[in-house]
């Protein structure tokens, strides 16, 4: 484990020129998007702020935020990406509109890398969450951020670490944060809230994938589980977004029973689309204004921050 004297925020500006159009007409860029939620499209926001958390290549993220001097620190949104637990990136899996339109809407929006499976554990993943939102908030004066209000956003895989950070709080605890330093989660299609269900009846063609990031091992397999962790205390409220893959909403249903019990709020997005191209869609569409799950954020935002 890396010492937290080395967990430090290195903060470069950096210019971003020019928009990577998609070419017309490129129907195989679109079906690998629409298979593995990254968007081949993305936009350039006008500057990002790129900042480190440890030493380790991929413990690194961007941040994207409006804020000038003399405005009040912005609310932040820190994004976790999906791919497996093996594989994505900050740069292929955050979306195009995530960056602009909730700067746009008065946010600071981070996205981060983090190690993968397997040079990296599940538990290591879920320990680089806690350690980036550290990491911000040691600088939050500098980077005008609001450190009172903070909300974790992640989608598929990262839609598992951003709950499972938010309901099992020895994660925050090892990078010297508690539940008190978040405001809610808002976990986007996930399936693997609780592992052993998901291993058990889930997509046959993700078990190799489970295996992998999950092992054999049933303890460890259900101390990875956020359904399960779910007794209080819990990050104070979550969002639960899905689209209509069953075992999505099955899992979806399923952890927002078990936080409710505990009482935590808990609320609901549930919107079309199926198989992966759903799944990828929600991650994808997430900030366009015409996609009917950018409004429900917004709302449910709003609420939450009291703006």
């Amino acid at each position: 484990m890396r010492k937290n004297a080395m967990i430090a925020l290195g903060v470069v500006a950096l210019l971003v020129a020019g928009i990577a159009d998609a070419r017309p007409g490129d129907r195989l860029r679109e079906r690998i998007a629409e298979r593995t939620g990254v968007d081949s499209t993305p936009a350039a926001p006008r500057s990002t702020v790129r900042f480190t958390y440890g030493s380790d290549p991929d413990q690194i993220g961007d941040l994207w935020n409006g804020f000038a001097e003399g405005q009040p620190p912005r609310p932040l949104i820190l994004f976790v990406h999906g791919g497996g637990w093996k594989r994505g990136s900050k740069d292929s899996a955050t979306g195009s509109w995530k960056p602009q339109h909730f700067p746009a809407e008065g946010y600071a929006f981070a996205s981060i890398n983090y190690r993968l499976v397997p040079a990296a554990t599940v538990e290591q993943q879920a320990d680089d969450v806690a350690h980036a939102l550290k990491a911000l908030l040691d600088q939050s004066q500098m980077l005008g951020i609001d450190r009172h209000r903070v909300v974790l956003m992640g989608h598929s895989a990262g839609a598992h670490l951003v709950a499972l950070v938010g309901s099992d709080e020895r994660y925050l605890r090892a990078a010297g944060l508690t539940f008190a330093d978040i405001k809610g989660v808002i976990p986007i299609d996930g399936a693997a809230y609780d592992v052993p269900a998901q291993m058990q009846d889930g997509p046959p063609i993700m078990q190799t994938t489970y295996r992998q990031a999950f092992g054999t091992d049933p303890v460890r397999q259900r101390a990875l589980s956020p359904t399960l962790q779910a007794a209080a205390p819990n990050a104070p409220a979550f969002l639960l977004l899905h689209v209509q893959r069953p075992d999505g909403v099955r899992q979806a249903q399923a952890l927002g029973a078990a936080l409710t019990s505990a009482g935590t709020r808990v609320e609901f997005g549930s919107f079309p689309g199926e198989g992966l191209q759903g799944h990828a869609e929600i991650n994808r569409r997430l900030g366009d204004p015409a996609y009917a799950a950018t409004p429900v954020v917004d709302r449910w935002l709003k609420g939450l921050f009291g703006r």
